[in-house]
């Protein structure tokens, strides 16, 4: 098992030393690749500069299970781990805005990608500081300058997302200036990318109850989140990208959970063109997906999928023949039907 996740973060740092400085983000600032990191952290974030991390799951951290004990289905005695909740309360500067309940593995990223996600932090606010607590369960995200969060408290609504529920201001404002870039999608990175998502070990296949989010490049992962909530899990991928000034538009994000409007709303926030899940789709999610020119491919299973929107991304360069199916140890939830 750790040669195994060995091997992927030395092809995830492979692919991570590609990375460059050639496209702007859709908010018009600029990606950058791990020769620029020093230069651009003191323009977007003031935050002390670190090396460009790969994330991915660790199923044997014991502060992410606890092992409970019970009776089977014959009344025998068993034991299994089972995933942990934390509160984690959110400050944006010196306003409370959320209590989330969470695994509690990077609440930095978590912070950050849920502020951005929520349209409380604009990409081009600038972030002087990220305090964590972790006796106090408390996260503060701290500015330069004020933010409109007041505007954005007003205005709720309750969404479909497990773990959360609820999006702060109007859900189109995040989405309506974003130009998606023209990527493509080959079916054999999807082939390759699904396969290495359920094989990998994970706290899913530990523990179960959980959600995961993948950002890959082609077909590799290169950041791996899980939590109790899918919208969690992709929160983190959120503000790892910004943390990091990674480049979205050559990327593709997969997710364990159903492809809902708020998903799709967040992934083109993050400018990423290509959302996958081996789950369904909302009939609300496909329109926007339709609307802001995503690529969406649900029920990505073994060697079937179903594209609803961003058909035309789509390079048809494998043949499904021989494309093992998924054993069934790697079956999650959705496997059968739409979670």
């Amino acid at each position: 098992m750790q040669a195994l996740v060995k091997g992927w973060i030395a092809s995830g740092l492979t692919l991570l030393a590609m990375t460059g400085l050639a496209r702007l983000n859709p908010y018009g600032k600029p990606y950058i690749g791990l020769e620029a990191l020093s230069c651009y952290a003191a323009f977007m974030m003031k935050i002390e500069k670190t090396p460009l991390p790969l994330i991915l799951p660790n199923p044997h951290d014991p502060r992410l299970t606890e092992r409970v004990t019970g009776t089977d289905q014959s009344g025998a005695a068993t034991a299994i781990n089972v995933p942990v909740e934390r509160p984690l309360t959110l400050y944006l500067n010196a306003q409370e805005i959320v209590t989330m309940m969470t695994i509690g593995d990077y609440p930095e990223y978590l912070a950050l990608g849920y502020l951005l996600n929520q349209n409380m932090l604009k990409y081009d606010d600038v972030v002087t500081e990220v305090e964590y607590h972790d006796d106090l369960q408390v996260v503060v995200v701290r500015t330069e300058h004020n933010t409109n969060f007041e505007q954005k408290l007003k205005k709720r609504t309750q969404t479909s997302g497990c773990a959360q529920g609820t999006a702060f201001g109007d859900l189109m404002e995040a989405v309506e200036r974003v130009v998606l870039p023209g990527a493509e999608l080959r079916t054999s990175w999807l082939y390759q990318l699904t396969h290495a998502i359920n094989t990998m070990p994970s706290l899913y296949l530990e523990a179960g109850a959980i959600h995961g989010c993948v950002l890959c490049k082609e077909g590799t992962p290169v950041c791996y989140t899980e939590d109790v909530g899918r919208h969690n899990a992709v929160d983190k991928i959120a503000g790892w990208i910004y943390r990091h000034g990674v480049d979205p538009a050559d990327k593709i994000l997969y997710t364990t959970g159903r492809l809902t409007s708020e998903m799709v709303i967040k992934t083109v926030r993050m400018g990423i063109p290509i959302l996958v899940s081996r789950s369904g789709f909302t009939a609300w999610g496909v329109d926007l997906a339709r609307q802001t020119g995503l690529t969406l491919i649900g029920r990505a299973r073994g060697k079937r999928f179903i594209a609803l929107s961003g058909e035309e991304r789509i390079v048809y360069d494998q043949n499904p023949a021989y494309v093992e199916e998924e054993s069934a140890r790697h079956k999650r939830k959705g496997a059968e039907r739409d979670d």
